[in-house]
């Protein structure tokens, strides 16, 4: 789309990104904060300082490490703030913690990994779904079976074959 030149992002592109990466992102704020409607918040101010400083990208590769490094350093600064330490009480330990690279590059990989893993289970009937997401849930193959009024055999099949779609999708 842009590489190697850079490029203002259009409103398109921009509205492109936001669609892509707001639920992604939100989801590692939340990481941050423990706080669905402040991570909602925190991404919001991050795309709306974005867009107000008219992003300017010369690769399309790097602007999902750029909006997920802005919204780590955005919850780190509400974690520093005031306000944080007045109402929410983080213990500086944990403050620290997440301040370093590994945590972060952790973080994202978890949010990256759940949001492939949820793509793939989309591509499943809905049945072998249900299943899975029950398997998940650490219920036994006895009480999948109790709970979607089948059989365990059926129970297993849907499972194996999940798991064969799956391995191929997923790699």
């Amino acid at each position: 789309m842009y590489k190697n030149k850079a490029h203002e992002l259009t409103i398109k592109e921009f509205e492109n990104i936001f669609n892509r990466l707001y639920e992604l992102l939100c989801l590692f704020a939340h990481k941050y904060v423990n706080d669905l409607n402040l991570s909602k918040d925190i991404v919001q101010d991050v795309f709306i300082k974005v867009w107000e400083d008219k992003g300017v990208f010369c690769d399309e590769d790097k602007i999902e490490g750029l909006f997920y490094t802005a919204v780590k350093n955005k919850s780190l600064d509400f974690l520093r703030s005031k306000y944080a330490k007045d109402v929410k009480a983080y213990p500086l330990e944990d403050l620290e913690t997440m301040q370093t690279e590994n945590y972060f590059l952790s973080e994202v990989i978890i949010v990256e990994t759940s949001n492939a893993i949820e793509r793939a289970l989309e591509s499943l009937p809905s049945k072998w779904v249900e299943v899975m997401r029950l398997s998940i849930a650490n219920y036994k193959n006895k009480e999948i079976a109790e709970e979607m009024n089948i059989s365990v055999y059926t129970v297993k099949e849907y499972k194996k074959k999940a798991y064969r779609k799956l391995r191929k999708i997923l790699g």
